[in-house]
């Protein structure tokens, strides 16, 4: 027995509405987290994360974009200074998510890992985010410390003048700082 044409319809919309339409925000959120991180600390480039999509392949490429964007957020708190807990932040409930998901595709265990990887999933879009929030608040400690650091060696370089004895030049036309 088959559903008549018209309802097709409707399982078409609510399947496009129940896991493509959040995936791609999903997908979104992870690239805009790689994008906010300074180039220098990606591990990974933005676009990389659409490869997810790609059928068979996106099982792989999970891991490697969980295990990226860790080491990016990490490398870049620690150049802002940002206190973390973790050596790579999002890595362990994105594990979680991953190992879930795979193994959700097991028939005897599919209805409750499906759960725990739904949620897992969630979870982890909510610290990616997070983290995201955190690091723009905070790009501007980055400056902020290279403007004290400037200041610190300029104020060494002015005491470091004052101790020094000047001498004459043998021109005697005044009085050289000799480094």
């Amino acid at each position: 027995m088959y559903p008549p044409a018209g309802s097709i319809w409707i399982f078409q919309i609510i399947f496009l509405g129940l896991f493509i339409v959040p995936a791609i925000f999903f997908l979104i959120t992870l690239q805009n987290t790689l994008k906010v991180i300074s180039p220098e600390n990606r591990k990974i480039p933005p676009s990389n994360v659409w490869l997810l999509s790609i059928p068979f392949f996106g099982f792989f490429w999970q891991f490697i974009i969980v295990d990226k964007i860790a080491q990016s957020i990490a490398a870049e708190c620690v150049k802002l200074n940002l206190p973390v807990k973790d050596n790579k932040p999002t890595y362990n409930i994105g594990l979680v998510w991953n190992i879930c998901f795979i193994l959700s595709m097991v028939p005897v265990i599919k209805g409750l890992l499906s759960l725990v990887a739904m949620i897992a999933w969630i979870i982890y879009w909510v610290k990616v985010n997070n983290y995201k929030k955190l690091i723009i608040t905070n790009q501007d400690n980055y400056l902020v410390d290279a403007e004290k650091i400037f200041f610190m060696e300029i104020r060494l370089l002015m005491k470091i003048a004052n101790l020094r004895p000047n001498c004459s030049s043998k021109s005697g036309k005044g009085n050289l700082l000799l480094w």
